[in-house]
């Protein structure tokens, strides 16, 4: 039989046994929903090469909208479109769709509990040497406390394409974070994204690590340079952001020292919020968050600025050598 990866690549034009922005991923998964269903419609404002719907835009171009640069034009049509049965799939950068469109976020789509997917893309500062005014590092704060809104970070490709195919099925405003850099995969073959619930690699007797998007495979390797020390670390992919998985929060905070949060987020509402918001009331316990610390990104590659704002396997190790 075989396993859910190999089932998803038979039927992909990309393999997800490989390095791949999660963007990518995105735009061969839409591709494959749109051939499926007829009610998926897509919107984007301009930047259909970059988000990479430009694949969904040149097999069904009766089903695709570009509404230019006009943010909140494209959140609003979607809502309407919404409101005649379609299931509209709304993506653009991160920046400017979670940013420039908050207010019809809010108004048009989470306060009546429109069925629209907000797929953003190029999130955080991996975006590179494009800067600041590009990176966002706060559009998991501003999408998670909104009512009504899911918010989903996957870590990999394949998990992408899962996630993709889940929220198609389910009612409500969604909001999936996608970035522009290659990410080397981690999920397992066998892996079945359900919305809601994190994925624990495995836990810890010393620490347990609840990261989120690129921070699992980062989180993955400092787990192992940290066991061959004989430091017993945990690893969680909590992708599913909003709703959180409190059970998982429950779990990994038994008989551990701390817990450590691992986001390319602002640690300020991101994961790292969410994870202290929760625990802080059911099991108070030292959280310790990696993440950029209440300052704007800057230009450089993605490899520069991850050093930079201190997300590499490296940081993380010497944070919890520190604190142990």
């Amino acid at each position: 039989m075989n396993s859910i990866l190999e089932t998803l690549n038979q039927n992909l034009k990309i393999d997800l046994r490989k390095p791949i922005a999660t963007r990518d991923a995105y735009g061969e998964a839409l591709l494959s929903l749109g051939q499926r269903r007829r009610d998926v419609v897509v919107l984007d404002a301009d930047l259909s090469g970059s988000t990479k719907t430009g694949k969904f835009a040149k097999a069904f171009p009766d089903r695709f909208f570009n509404l230019g640069v006009a943010e909140q034009d494209l959140i609003c049509t979607a809502g309407g479109l919404a409101l005649t049965g379609k299931l509209p799939f709304a993506s653009t950068f991160a920046i400017f769709e979670t940013g420039r469109a908050w207010e019809q976020i809010r108004q048009t789509i989470c306060y009546s509990n429109l069925n629209v997917k907000l797929v953003a893309t190029h999130s955080g500062i991996t975006v590179g040497e494009d800067g600041a005014s590009h990176q966002a590092i706060e559009d998991v704060a501003l999408m998670r406390v909104l009512p009504n809104m899911t918010v989903i970070v996957p870590a990999d490709a394949f998990e992408t394409v899962q996630v993709i195919n889940d929220i198609a099925e389910y009612y409500g405003p969604t909001y999936i974070r996608l970035g522009r850099a290659k990410v080397e995969p981690v999920m397992p073959e066998d892996y079945k994204f359900r919305m809601g619930k994190a994925y624990i690699f495995h836990l810890g007797k010393d620490v347990n690590i609840i990261a989120m998007g690129i921070m699992v495979s980062i989180s993955l390797k400092a787990s192992e340079i940290l066991s061959r020390e004989g430091i017993d670390v945990g690893v969680i992919n909590m992708s599913t952001v909003k709703p959180i998985d409190t059970e998982a929060l429950l779990e990994a905070s038994k008989r551990v020292r701390f817990l450590v949060t691992a986001e390319e987020h602002s640690v300020i509402g991101g994961l790292g919020g969410a994870v202290c918001e929760f625990l802080s009331e059911f099991n108070p316990i030292k959280i310790i968050r990696v993440g950029i610390k209440d300052n704007f990104g800057c230009s450089g590659s993605s490899e520069e600025l991850l050093r930079y704002y201190g997300l590499t396997v490296e940081n993380i190790v010497e944070t919890i050598k520190k604190s142990l």
